[in-house]
């Protein structure tokens, strides 16, 4: 299969966008149904990037498209601040008892995952009358000030940005991986209690239970815990950032439930409105209800159309059993790459919990990042009518995020695809 490129569309976006927004590949969609995408010139791919974790539903759910257009015909913006509107306030009910704690809850909604963490880091610093926060090297966080300054990735996040947010500190990601024991990054934690930031100072450790844009390194057993532990002991909000992770992805609907604890405050976007921007972040009542009237929401915050896509979103995810297909179709893609291990030496590790997997690549038989082999992998893939996304610090990492409701034959022709491109990569 040869890929259809649009050079005049692609000439056309050159000079009207900025450089800034980056694009993984030049298929301008024109129409996409479940797993699959059509370009203009008519050409199929197979999509294993989803939005990155948006329609994990899949591209246009008939029950996510009939919520829509019903909501259309009500009425599509009232500004929640202004008129309020019951879809709303059942969508925070059923938030407040989905996500995991039992304890009190209350939510709020904006538009973008990066909006999500800066109200949860605006609510703890309220909450607590502090100012620290505490987040993970390789962490992704958004790409305003405070969600750049929150990730921890230089390139191409924060270069030539110049300073970043004050009180915020990093830690290194406990990846046993690469080295790094949850042992060892929670003692990194009580180190910079002592030699940079008093745990009264800081108002909120954030962290992701599964990386995204960091690698996919999921956070290792026993680890969440510790958080917890420390959190309790010294006051400090903990921030599960589930704008990747949430909404069945992991096998279950968040991954915090992996766990065995609970955040006090959990931020989630992406996957909750099945390709409508909309974002939450659920927590505690007593800390959910710190900061004064006017100081939360937004004007599209909880955009009438968009909360009607996610309550459908949650139905589907429930009534389809996505959590459990998830567990199974994260079996078949694991099954798949182990059995490559023999015959592709550059296969280090293949990771990850529910439907949110992921390949990492090294130069045969070194601890040396392979990003070139990694990125011909997501080429050949991609002449192959196969979407893939790679990831890391290093690049070197290969995630993968079909829609759960990926039909079992596309699935099949999808890892076919997958197979036959790490084998040609590998050359």
């Amino acid at each position: 299969m040869t890929v259809q490129t649009s050079p005049d569309l692609s000439a056309r976006r050159t000079a009207a966008i900025a450089k800034g927004v980056g694009v993984t590949t030049q298929i301008y969609a024109e129409r996409a149904e479940n797993a699959e995408i059509w370009d203009k010139n008519g050409t199929r791919y197979i999509d294993f990037a989803a939005g990155i974790a948006v329609v994990n539903t899949g591209h246009r759910h008939p029950r996510v498209i009939e919520a829509v257009k019903a909501q259309l015909d009500a009425f599509t913006h009232t500004c929640h601040q202004v008129v309020p509107y019951e879809n709303y306030v059942e969508l925070a009910e059923r938030l407040n008892a989905a996500v995991p704690g039992d304890f009190a809850k209350k939510t709020i909604f904006a538009t973008t995952g990066a909006e999500a963490v800066e109200n949860a880091i605006k609510i703890a610093r309220h909450y607590t009358g502090r100012a620290g926060v505490v987040a993970f090297a390789g962490g992704f966080h958004g790409r305003t000030f405070m969600g750049m300054t929150l990730t921890g990735k230089v390139q191409p996040y924060k270069v030539g940005f110049g300073p970043m947010m004050n009180d915020v500190w990093h830690l290194p990601f406990p990846c046993p991986l690469h080295g790094v024991s949850g042992d060892e990054a929670v003692a990194a934690l009580e180190r910079l209690f002592k030699a940079d930031i008093e745990p009264a100072r800081v108002a909120a450790i954030i962290v992701e239970p599964v990386q995204g844009e960091g690698g996919f390194y999921p956070v290792p057993e026993g680890f969440m815990k510790k958080l917890r532990e420390i959190a309790d002991k010294n006051g400090i909000v903990l921030i599960a950032d589930e704008v990747q992770t949430g909404f069945a992805r992991t096998g279950k609907l968040f991954a915090m439930e992996h766990h065995g604890v609970a955040a006090d405050l959990t931020t989630m976007a992406k996957g909750l409105g099945g390709g409508f921007p909309i974002s939450a972040v659920t927590g505690k009542a007593e800390i959910m209800d710190s900061p004064n009237p006017g100081g939360l929401g937004g004007t599209y915050a909880g955009s009438p159309i968009a909360v009607a896509a996610a309550h459908a979103v949650l139905d589907v995810i429930e009534d389809e059993q996505l959590c459990a297909r998830a567990e199974r179709l994260g079996a078949r893609l694991k099954q798949r790459l182990a059995a490559l291990q023999d015959s592709v030496p550059e296969i280090i590790d293949i990771r990850g919990p529910g439907f949110m997997n992921a390949v990492e690549f090294n130069v045969a038989g070194t601890h040396t990042p392979n990003p070139e082999m990694t990125n011909r992998v997501r080429e050949e893939a991609l002449k192959r009518g196969l979407i893939l996304l790679t990831c890391g610090v290093y690049g070197n990492v290969i995630r993968f995020l079909a829609p759960l409701t990926i039909q079992d034959a596309v699935f099949d022709e999808a890892l076919d695809i997958l197979e036959a491109s790490i084998l040609a990569a590998k050359g």
